[in-house]
This record gives C-alpha cells, sequence and structure tokens, in this order.
C-alpha cells in the first residue's frame, strides 16, 4: 500500500470524516487497488445488501436551443440553427409512451437555456405530463431553474414551487461540473455560478424537491478542485439532506472546443469514484452515467 494513504484509508474506515488535506493526498496517489477496496468497504456498511438496484428511465431533451455556449457541450445550438429544436407535444408524448411500454418509471427532462420560453410554458408542458402518463418527472438542471428564475423576472422559490405544483417531482444534478469559480469562468462562463448552483438546490431542497449530484472532471480543474467540489456538496448535504445519489463522469471532448484535451481513462474514472465515496459519507447512493 502507498503509505501516504495508509493512515487516510484507516481514517475514513473508522467512521472519521475526511478533509481536504486527505482528499488531495488521495487524488495524488496511483494505489487505486487500496482506496478501492476501502471505499468498497464503506459502501458494504451503507448498503449490505448483496446486489444493486436501478430503474428504466429515459433522457428527453426537449429543446437544444441554448445561449450559453459552453466549451464542453457539442449538444447547443443558437436559436436560427438549422438543426435547432423544441420537441412537440406530439414527439414528446411518444417517447415517454415508449419509455412506459418498455418498463419505464421515469423521465429525465433537461434542455437548454432557452431564451424565449417562458415559465408558463414549463408547467403547462409538466401538467400536461402528468395528466396524460403515469411516470415521474426527473428535471430541469440547476442551471436551467436559475435560467427560469432569471428570465422570468421571479425568485428561485417561487419557480421551484410553481414547478413542484405543475408536476415536477425531483431535479436532476447536471450543469454542476467542478463547483469552483475558476473552472466554471474558464469552460462555461455565461452559466450560473457555483455558489449559484448550490443555492437552487439548497431552495428545491427546501420545498421537498429530492435531487442528485453530479461532477464532470477531466478538464480544466486540478485536483484541489475536484476536492474542493466534493467539499462543497457534503457541506449542502450537511444542511439539507436533499441529496439522494451522485454521479461522476468523465469530459468527453468530441465536436467540442475542448476537443484538443485527452480523454479520461477507466483508471481515473474508478479512482474518482473511491475518491467520492470516502469523501460524501453523507450521501447514501452513487449511480453510474450513461
Amino acid at each position: 500500500m502507498d503509505a501516504s494513504i495508509q493512515p487516510i484509508l484507516e481514517k475514513a474506515l473508522l467512521d472519521e470524516r475526511l478533509d481536504y488535506d486527505d482528499g488531495l493526498t488521495l487524488f495524488k496517489s496511483y494505489d487505486l487497488l487500496s482506496i478501492g477496496n476501502a471505499a468498497d468497504l464503506i459502501r458494504k456498511r451503507i448498503h449490505p445488501e448483496p446486489y444493486v438496484t436501478y430503474i428504466v428511465d429515459r433522457n428527453i431533451n426537449y429543446t437544444n436551443v441554448c445561449h450559453v455556449d459552453c466549451d464542453f457541450c457539442a449538444f447547443y445550438r443558437h436559436m436560427k440553427d438549422l438543426e435547432a429544436y423544441t420537441l412537440s407535444r406530439q414527439v414528446l408524448g411518444q417517447k415517454i409512451q415508449e419509455t412506459i411500454d418498455l418498463g419505464g418509471v421515469q423521465i429525465l427532462l433537461q434542455g437548454g437555456l432557452h431564451p424565449r420560453l417562458k415559465l408558463g410554458w414549463y408547467e403547462d408542458l409538466l401538467r400536461w405530463i402528468k395528466a396524460n402518463y403515469d411516470i415521474h418527472i426527473h428535471g430541469f438542471s440547476p442551471p436551467e431553474l436559475d435560467w427560469f428564475a432569471k428570465i422570468n423576472k421571479i425568485s428561485l422559490i417561487e419557480t421551484l414551487t410553481r414547478l413542484r405544483d405543475a408536476g415536477l417531482g425531483s431535479i436532476p444534478g447536471g450543469g454542476a461540473e467542478i463547483l469552483t469559480d475558476h473552472a466554471r469562468d474558464t469552460i462555461s462562463p455565461k452559466k450560473c455560478t457555483a455558489a449559484e448552483w448550490l443555492e437552487v438546490m439548497r431552495q428545491g431542497h427546501l420545498v421537498q424537491l429530492k435531487s442528485s449530484a453530479t461532477m464532470m472532471y477531466g478538464h480544466v480543474e486540478s485536483y484541489g478542485e475536484r476536492v474542493e467540489h466534493l467539499l462543497r456538496l457534503r457541506d449542502l448535504q450537511d444542511e439539507t439532506g436533499g441529496f439522494t445519489a451522485f454521479i461522476c463522469w468523465s469530459l468527453q471532448p468530441n465536436n467540442t472546443r475542448l476537443e484538443h484535451m485527452p480523454a479520461s481513462g477507466s483508471f481515473e474514472y474508478l479512482k474518482t469514484l473511491a475518491i467520492s465515496r470516502l469523501m460524501l459519507d453523507n450521501i447514501p447512493n452513487f449511480q453510474s452515467s450513461w
């Protein structure tokens, strides 16, 4: 075992909370087997059952129109682009029904930050879905929700309450990327700040909307920024208890302005996942990305 991480892993296995320096030391280590084994032991304490669970759901991107031009995104289009779209109710309904027919119980409803759609459009959409389909709506990432409040000139709490009352069931954790101002200012300067992302989740949890939390790594961030990201999630979870799951994934650079960056491999993914399990002692579930 890497001698530098042994006391840190022992600390975690004694249920002592890891700090910034602990996390940074783990990220600098290449001893994946020891880190992974400790994370697995922690997992078994939280989930002693000899199986993992899943649900059948579907990602539905209701629009690809977005005005924030993130460097890492290959999805967005501007309103006048030929490939820009906003799905019709007919197409949305077809996608939802296909999901239900395959045993699906949830849709993940996300899109770009559309400059024209107002909150009433989203409320009507949610009500229409709930009136016609028996399915849970896991919808609208924090950047979307932050944008809805800003474009409608209303508070976050009003935005979230109105969407909840219209049928929103929970909030996906997308758009977190790395929760530091340096990383966000570099790759997504027009998107909500780290503090704004966290505030959306804080207010969402306040109105009983549970959520997931995410991290996209492998771009401009340092190991220290990954640790800072995890600590910010942990602090908010201490405050609200509203995160049900954590999901991490690596930058997918193809067809983006970050295409020059090398893609992270499986070693870095497994190490990041394991360290996150050790650091995030208060988030019960870890979820795979797709």
